[in-house]
């Protein structure tokens, strides 16, 4: 099975998203999105992984996190993360098989103004799916952290994401993310962009050249592109389908992890 396009540049911010097998609803029970949380939680304390904002949806999830320049941090955290949820569904339903499409995807996502719209983004996702109005709504999400309104089991880490989307506090920056959401479902721009989740680097363009720059041969016959005001670079056209071609795959064999290998 081919695996999903995944880059690492230490200390960027990603964008994860990863989607459940043959796009089936296997997240849509409460109890199973709580555990997924719950795992996030785990592989925050064992990998540093630092959690900026999150989503999880009947389908699929989206993770927004820094790594810690540790190359392994992020792919050791997701590897535990996907294992165990798959892994307690499988066994709960006992079912088998895979639980996840594919390996995830990650965009590098350029600090300030570009990494706040990511982030609204991830926040509206269920009410761009028509699930809720508002995303206070939905509990599997970071939307109440951020505005200080979950004070046990907490999983961002507030003080990162506020220096990231370039506020001087946690307080502004649940003020800030407030008024960009308000605004956001106010002007009704809730539309899916695919490029959040489909490109390999999101920002300006000297941001983009330059991941593209420390991709180095993997950055090579990649297009940078504009859309309005951002600049992406892009997967080969290929990678956005379902099924990855074997010409289309960067991932190593030795990478592959299957979710009962899990201990």
């Amino acid at each position: 099975m081919a695996r999903a396009n995944r880059h690492f540049i230490p200390g960027g911010v990603w964008h994860i998203t990863h989607r459940c097998h043959k796009k089936d609803f296997l997240l849509k029970f409460a109890q199973d999105r709580t555990r997924f949380v719950a795992w996030v939680r785990e592989a925050r304390k064992r990998f540093g992984l630092q959690v900026l904002n999150y989503t999880v949806t009947s389908n699929h999830v989206h993770l927004l996190v820094k790594d810690s320049g540790d190359a392994n941090s992020i792919p050791a955290a997701i590897q535990l993360i996907a294992g165990r949820t798959g892994q307690e569904y499988n066994h709960r339903k006992r079912r088998k098989g895979a639980f996840w499409e594919d390996r995830y995807h990650a965009t590098a996502i350029e600090s300030g103004e570009h990494l706040r719209r990511c982030l609204v983004y991830i926040d509206l996702n269920m009410v761009r799916a028509g699930v809720v109005k508002h995303p206070k709504e939905w509990v599997h999400g970071g939307y109440h952290e951020i505005q200080g309104q979950r004070r046990r089991n907490t999983i961002l880490a507030l003080d990162v994401l506020a220096e990231a989307v370039e506020v001087e506090s946690q307080e502004e920056l649940a003020g800030a993310h407030r008024e960009w959401i308000e605004e956001a479902v106010r002007s009704e721009r809730c539309q899916r962009e695919e490029f959040w989740s489909k490109s390999v680097a999101v920002g300006s363009e000297e941001f983009v050249i330059r991941t593209q720059q420390m991709l180095g041969i993997r950055g090579r016959g990649r297009d940078v592109v504009s859309v309005g005001d951002s600049f992406l670079l892009r997967e080969p056209h290929e990678s956005y389908g379902v099924n990855f071609t074997p010409e289309n795959r960067p991932i190593a064999l030795e990478n592959t992890h299957y979710w009962d290998d899990y201990p």
